[in-house]
């Protein structure tokens, strides 16, 4: 669509404290108590809060040592993203159903295009109220919605209509909901930015849009500038993008304690490539560069990466060549951080070129892995372990 809209047709589609909603749901003993989601280790952050944790002051981001101080009688949990994955695709299901024009931009959030689906499924916002109620009806969890002619405009509502609401800027009211909201809500308004607006005297968004564009190019740069210019006037004409393409897979772990010795690292390796695996097949992708991610305890941070010779969505390859990329990096200063992706994905569909050396084994694997994947939807992640994370029994004394 070219020019500005003149019908409120994006919507922007939150989850509320998704990864905490989705364990009250799947645990009803936990209804109604703060729950936090997390790393937990001393050095973990907080990934979700629930609205009971929140009133506590806890708050995504927020080290998990703080977070328990802030609310000690909290119920602390590990993420377990293969259901939030689960509940995060019947979602997009229902999203999908009213429009292909959905970008997803996290597992909870998806902005949507609806206005070819007027005539057939009604107003953007009568779309937005039958998503509502049907993501309840059917999965059990709350969907905040923004309704406005931008993207930009409809990501603020939804966040002002949290949780578990609607909000329509209209035609015509865009400027007199965005002027009066702080200057904090533009997208781009870091801490170092709003330290230059404050200078300026900009409290709001309203105050920003009142500066032309030279004067705020000359304060905070030509791209910076012009981006918030635009924006303090509505001024968004990025399209909804539903092909946008999932670039890696992968995962990481902040440790509670720097590690150096190799072996507990290449443990947790294949710790990660097993899990990085599982992400892969569940989202029908191969790969075929392989990624380790290295954060030292002084938080310097290296990559190292290794392309194979064909795609892959095996444990096996991928924890391989994540273990040689390790066996390549001085552990000396001990390690915060570690992660494992994969990467120049390609739908899992697309047949393999003939391995004549290798195409046993892997048809093997990949059947036992796929296996193990069926294991784990019926009974959790962690009901099979690579052998090499089992924990060894101790020695009789």
């Amino acid at each position: 669509m070219t020019g500005p809209r003149t019908e409120t047709s994006i919507l922007h589609c939150d989850l509320d404290a998704f990864y905490a909603s989705v364990e009250q749901l799947d645990d009803p003993a936990l209804v109604g108590r703060p729950v936090i989601v997390g790393g937990l280790g001393a050095r973990g952050v907080v990934a979700a809060a629930s609205y009971e944790a929140r009133r506590f002051g806890v708050h995504s981001a927020m080290p998990m040592a703080r977070a328990r101080r802030a609310c000690p009688d909290g119920v602390f949990l590990s993420p377990r993203f293969d259901a939030y994955q689960e509940a995060s695709r019947a979602v997009m299901a229902i999203l999908r159903s009213y429009t292909p024009l959905v970008e997803p931009i996290a597992m909870d959030e998806a902005f949507l295009d609806v206005a070819g689906a007027g005539r057939r499924a009604g107003t953007g916002p009568e779309i937005a109220a039958e998503i509502r109620a049907r993501v309840h009806q059917e999965t059990g969890l709350t969907v905040s919605v923004g309704v406005a002619t931008t993207k930009f405009l409809a990501k603020l509502a939804s966040d002002q209509s949290k949780p578990d609401g609607l909000l329509v800027v209209a035609p015509g009211d865009e400027l007199a909901f965005l002027h009066p909201l702080p200057v904090r809500h533009l997208w781009g308004v870091g801490p170092a930015t709003m330290k230059t607006l404050t200078t300026l005297g900009v409290r709001t968004v309203g105050d920003l849009a009142a500066l032309d564009e030279p004067t705020l190019v000359a304060a905070l740069g030509s791209a910076r500038g012009r981006h918030l210019h635009a924006l303090a006037h509505n001024i968004d004409e990025r399209a909804v993008e539903p092909e946008r393409a999932v670039k890696s897979v992968g995962h990481e772990e902040t440790f509670a304690v720097d590690h150096t010795d190799p072996e507990v690292l290449r443990r947790e390796v294949a710790r990660l490539a097993d899990r990085t695996a599982s992400r892969l097949r569940a989202a029908g992708h191969r790969g075929r560069t392989v990624q380790l991610k290295v954060r030292f305890a002084d938080f310097r941070t290296i990559t190292r990466s290794k392309t194979l010779p064909a795609p892959t969505d095996l444990a096996h390859d991928i924890a391989a060549t994540a273990r040689a990329l390790l066996d390549s990096v001085d552990l000396g200063p001990g390690v915060r951080l570690l992660g494992v992706s994969v990467q120049q994905l390609v739908d899992a569909d697309v047949p393999l070129a003939l391995d004549l050396d290798g195409t046993a084994d892997d048809g093997r694997r990949a059947a036992l892995e796929r296996s193990i994947d069926t294991v784990r939807g019926r009974f959790g992640a962690e009901s099979v372990r690579p052998a090499r994370l089992v924990p060894r029994p101790r020695s009789e004394p």
